[in-house]
């Protein structure tokens, strides 16, 4: 029995509409949820185009054209700018009947070069049980039929296994918050050792060390521990003549000095340091899940997901704003202050679920604007960018 992809109704306009604007073949990415049960597609967002090719609508002609490094940077980008579970889940390609019996293996290739790229940058690990198959959408924009398939993206050797792809209408609305606030204070020592106190990998590996201490954290939801097994709305109140429960869990709080596992013995090391990197703030941290009978375990999961993300991608973001503002050779031994970027949320249209990116104090909302339209496809308004954090984070 192959996977269910239940789409948001939207996403069929959206689809229809780019079968119309882009020939001979236009591709995309594929927003969601996974669950052991079904799989929930919020969103579909086209590869933004290269510069060359906005003057005109068109794409080369030839699939072999499809440039999978492009595609999978979007995909990275794009990674970057989704809370807690929600992930890119595959990809999508509309093409002319022509192209359309080329297209599985380019989409093949492509769904397997974006994990490769995610995982690598990934600092957790995924579940035993954690859904590997991914989605790749085929859709003729002659005939506007739809084949939809899956890879398992574990097995190198994974074939096609045939999936159904389902239209629900308000399947964006379905979705419960989880939000919390947690107080970084990451001492990272950098050791006398270490080869031209290269900051970037001393960084990635004081996360990594951090990271475990996350995965290891007891989450309080709404002030209980609870088991990982229960489901998340167990005792609460739907809303009057409403089906919906309240569509916030805020109240989560993450107790990191307390470990799970008692075997967790501490020892101490004595290392001969040249100097030390310091993380220090508070970061707003944010998951949704799909309101169908949530587990705890998923909840927590996702919102553990989101912690060790958001700050990863920030570190990533400056030290890739470090290179292009003073050159990748240039090592600074002074103390020194950056500012990691602040965290925003956009809200999309007809959804409860919001998007999220981050800005430089001195970053202009008119480029912020403009990266939602190149990245996600969506136009933003001034209002819609709600700033999550002090500056001083």
């Amino acid at each position: 029995m192959g996977r269910t992809y239940f789409a948001e109704e939207a996403i069929g306009q959206y689809l229809s509409d780019l079968s119309t604007k882009f020939k001979p073949y236009v591709t995309g990415l594929l927003i969601g949820q996974c669950s052991s049960q079904r799989d929930y597609v919020i969103r579909a967002v086209r590869t933004p185009p290269k510069e060359e090719q906005k003057e005109g609508n068109t794409s080369p002609s030839k699939l072999e054209s499809i440039d999978e490094e492009w595609i999978t940077a979007h995909a990275s980008q794009v990674s970057r700018m989704l809370p807690g579970g929600l992930l890119v889940l595959g990809v999508f390609i509309i093409a002319t009947p022509e192209l359309s019996k080329d297209s599985q293996n380019a989409l093949r290739k492509i769904i397997f070069s974006i994990e490769k790229s995610l995982t690598k940058r990934r600092l957790w690990k995924p579940a035993e049980e954690e859904v590997s198959d991914r989605a790749a959408l085929q859709v003729c924009s002659a005939t506007k039929k739809i084949v939809c398939r899956t890879y398992d993206v574990q097995d190198p050797k994974s074939s096609a296994k045939p999936a159904d792809w389902k239209y629900q209408s308000a399947l964006s609305a379905s979705w419960l918050s989880l939000d919390c606030t947690v107080n970084v204070n990451i001492h990272i020592p950098l050791l006398a050792t270490s080869p031209n106190h290269d900051l970037e990998k001393n960084t990635k590996n004081g996360l990594n060390r951090w990271s475990k201490q996350i995965e290891d954290s007891v989450f309080l939801i709404n002030g209980q521990v609870k088991d990982d097994d229960t489901e998340l709305l167990e005792g609460q109140k739907k809303l009057r003549g409403n089906t919906q429960y309240s569509t916030q869990i805020s109240d989560v709080k993450v107790l990191t000095q307390l470990s799970q596992g008692s075997s967790h013995r501490s020892t101490a090391t004595v290392q001969v340091c040249g100097g030390s990197i310091n993380l220090k703030g508070a970061v707003k941290c944010r998951a949704y899940v799909h309101n169908n009978k949530p587990k705890v375990k998923e909840a927590v999961q996702a919102l553990k997901r989101d912690i060790i993300n958001t700050l990863n991608d920030r570190c990533e973001i400056l030290f890739e704003d470090l290179v292009i503002n003073e050159g990748p050779h240039k090592k600074n031994f002074e103390r020194v202050y950056h500012v990691l970027p602040q965290r925003l949320f956009v809200p999309f249209a007809g959804s409860s679920v919001m998007l999220s990116d981050y800005k430089f104090g001195d970053e202009a909302a008119v480029e912020i604007q403009e990266r939602f339209v190149e990245m996600l496809d969506q136009s933003v308004q001034d209002e819609d960018i709600h700033i999550a954090e002090e500056l001083n984070t």
